[in-house]
């Protein structure tokens, strides 16, 4: 165990004998006077400051305070050891099953049903992925959900058919460019080592159990996906210069990859679609459901979750502030606005897609009119998936991330690399797990 996870431990057992344990045990009256201050958020654009000013609206008089900028984990377990955590914090769901096994988070069992709130409008994946041994610890935020974007330009008529790899790996070659001994184009791009997950699963594969206590690593299937993936780059010029080329791309401008003609198609988040609309809106991309070799669609989803840390000193406004921010109408409202804004700026707004159910229902039957593009994500993220909650979910992902990173270096075999993964992430879940 780790200094900090022993201060963080030692922090928690005072501040729990002090009284300060359970969710709402704290902040009295009616909240006058009350400042909640929080770690990972800002409000840079309509959808954020649209649901800060409603949570803030709700919990009256008392009131919230943002913190530009992103998560800092150490910075937030200092906190929690040194008796004076944030009364609320954001950050990725993945990593709320290693904090809670720290005792760093409370469970929300309370939280859920002093406010109401109801848990089936969240989906079930987000869901999944907040909660450990069977106690939620933070209310879905964003569903980031990936699909397959094809540069119509550069793959005409014929599309890319990601259940068939072999197939796969000709339209790849086909598609790639290289002049002069140098890359010019990539014709599809694996996006690994971050979508390693997907690609294991679209081989009938999990990284790990379902109670995310057994590293299922080096499963050979999972090493198949790591061959292959890794295959597709070396066929496409070798990781160093299909690393290099990929990294001048104008990912956010105007000359991104897709209107310059320099990438075929790739695996992308869903947010990437409102950066080409709004960037290239010119520019000709399908979307498509990326398959599994069974046919399935397979979309891995991600994002942010709202907790409340141990010990927070005015947990009951904290609890009320996050059942407001990820509700159904606080959503709509933020879409409502977002879109609003973008139409008097001339610009185009292809939808926010949320961890609540009802909300997007709304958002994409009156707030936006989909497009195909939109109308694939909706369909494919009801097929979504997660990873389950891990209580040692940070070096797990390190685990196989710097394996996949030995593999593309040359220095190791997928075999190699993903056994020696194997264990460095089995002994982080069983030291994490010991006890819980």
């Amino acid at each position: 165990m780790t200094t900090v996870n022993r201060c963080v431990r030692l922090g928690l057992v005072a501040l729990l004998v002090t009284g300060c344990g359970g969710v709402g045990g704290a902040g009295g009256g009616d909240g006058a006077g009350v400042t909640l201050t929080m770690m990972g958020f800002g409000t840079g654009d309509e959808i954020a400051r649209t649901r800060f000013d409603a949570a803030n609206a709700r919990i009256a008089p008392a009131t919230a305070t943002a913190a530009e900028g992103s998560f800092d984990a150490q910075q937030f377990l200092s906190a929690v050891a040194s008796g004076q955590p944030p009364d609320l914090v954001y950050m990725e769901r993945r990593l709320l099953g290693t904090y809670a096994s720290k005792g760093a988070l409370m469970p929300l069992g309370d939280c859920v049903a002093r406010e109401g709130i109801d848990v089936a409008a969240f989906r079930p994946a987000a869901v999944a992925e907040a909660t450990l041994r069977g106690q939620l610890y933070g209310l879905p935020d964003f569903y980031n959900n990936r699909v397959l974007m094809i540069n119509d330009a550069v793959a005409g008529e014929a599309g890319l058919a990601t259940d068939d790899w072999d197939a796969l790996a000709a339209s790849a070659e086909r598609l790639t460019v290289i002049e002069a001994g140098k890359l010019r184009r990539i014709g599809f791009d694996p996006k690994i080592p971050e979508f390693l997950p997907m690609w294991a699963r679209a081989n009938g594969a999990e990284l790990v159990s379902a109670d995310g206590r057994t590293a299922q690593l080096d499963d050979p299937k999972v090493a198949e996906a790591l061959e292959f993936t890794v295959g597709l780059i070396r066929a496409q010029g070798g990781w160093a210069a299909f690393k290099s080329f990929r990294d001048t791309f104008d990912f956010f401008g105007a000359r991104n990859q897709f209107a310059g003609g320099q990438l075929g198609a790739f695996l992308m988040e869903d947010f990437y679609l409102n950066v080409l609309a709004e960037n290239s809106p010119g520019t000709a991309v399908t979307v498509a459901p990326f398959r599994g070799r069974d046919g399935k669609p397979v979309d891995w989803i991600t994002g942010n979750a709202w907790a409340i840390p141990a010990g927070g000193a005015h947990q009951e406004q904290a609890c009320r502030w996050i059942a407001t921010m990820t509700a159904s109408d606080t959503w709509i409202a933020a879409a409502r606005a977002r879109a609003a804004a973008r139409a008097a700026a001339g610009k185009p707004y292809a939808g926010t897609f949320t961890g609540n159910v009802r909300a997007d229902e709304v958002i994409f039957r009156d707030v936006v009119r989909p497009n195909a593009a939109v109308r694939t994500v909706l369909e494919t993220q009801e097929s979504g998936f997660s990873l389950p909650a891990m209580a040692a979910g940070e070096e797990f992902k390190a685990a196989w991330q710097n394996a996949v990173n030995r593999v593309l270096d040359g220095r190791q075999s997928p075999a190699e690399a993903l056994a020696q993964a194997q264990q460095q992430a089995q002994a982080a879940l069983d030291e994490a797990n010991r006890g819980g």
